[in-house]
């Protein structure tokens, strides 16, 4: 199946949003809920195959965010950006299950990419269910019933946060249905009472999950570019809201752009 859509696989598969997603040659091959997809960019979009449901994978790429627009005003508020998403065009967030996102990005503290893919992973081989060649992620009802195979995964301290993240959202104490009709500062701070979710994670959920594109997520590699690039260091909170500020109700695309350079760049 042909989709026609302005985007570009690399930045927006291999940069960190999400870490199902494996390249090999010019195939880009992922799970999203019940298929296992493989994904080959072309001219006017990428070609899918596995998945039949094209709505689902124009929802996943957000089809709704008009990029040019998008684009404009963040390199409007600053030149670097706008260097950065010539660049780089076609780039996109994604838009992604919140409960896969919360719990992905609950494993993601304090570990590098590749890390947090192979976590992921070992989660989805022991508690989800087999889809042939890979597995579902699995539901907090999959995780429980199998609970005492946790160590398997190997998620050294965040073992027990995981399964209280399971138990919590199993038994309706986290409503990410409820936290999902919140503006973006209700998010963040229902998703910050969450064991095991600081700032910086519920910065991620509500970018990547909840599709708050005001939302600005500081990692290391953030931080360090915030003090080269425009003399602001601090607290978390100071510089997310200094990236709030400056790029507007766009300011996840700005720094996904940044993140994408530091990674391509090293720095």
């Amino acid at each position: 199946m042909q989709i026609e859509l302005d985007v570009s696989l690399d930045p927006t598969l291999g940069c960190g949003q999400a870490h199902r997603w494996r390249k090999s040659g010019n195939t880009w091959n992922g799970v999203i809920g019940d298929h296992v997809i493989d994904l080959t960019e072309n001219a006017s979009g990428f070609k899918a195959e596995g998945c039949s449901d094209k709505e689902l994978l124009l929802g996943y790429f957000r089809k709704e965010d008009d990029l040019p627009l998008i684009i404009k005003e963040i390199s409007l508020a600053d030149p670097y950006v706008a260097s950065l998403s010539s660049s780089c065009p076609g780039m996109r967030i994604l838009k992604q299950e919140p409960w896969e996102c919360l719990a992905t990005y609950v494993l993601a503290t304090n570990v590098n990419v590749k890390r947090i893919a192979k976590m992921v992973e070992s989660v989805c081989d022991t508690f989800g269910r087999d889809l042939g060649c890979r597995r579902t992620f699995p539901t907090p009802k999959q995780i429980l019933d199998k609970k005492e195979e946790i160590p398997a995964c190997r998620l050294g301290y965040r073992e027990e946060r995981f399964i209280g993240l399971a138990e919590n959202a199993d038994s309706g104490a986290i409503d990410l249905e409820a936290i999902g009709r919140l503006d973006y500062d209700g998010c963040v701070d229902s998703l910050m009472d969450i064991n095991g979710v600081g700032p910086k994670v519920a910065d991620c959920v509500a970018l990547f999950g909840f599709g708050h594109l005001e939302a600005f997520p500081v990692d290391a590699r953030i931080s360090k570019c915030l003090n080269d690039m425009y003399g602001v260091s601090g607290s978390y909170k100071t510089m997310a809201e200094f990236g709030r500020k400056k790029f507007g109700r766009y300011a996840g695309y700005a720094q996904e752009f940044l993140y994408h350079s530091a990674v391509i760049t090293g720095h």
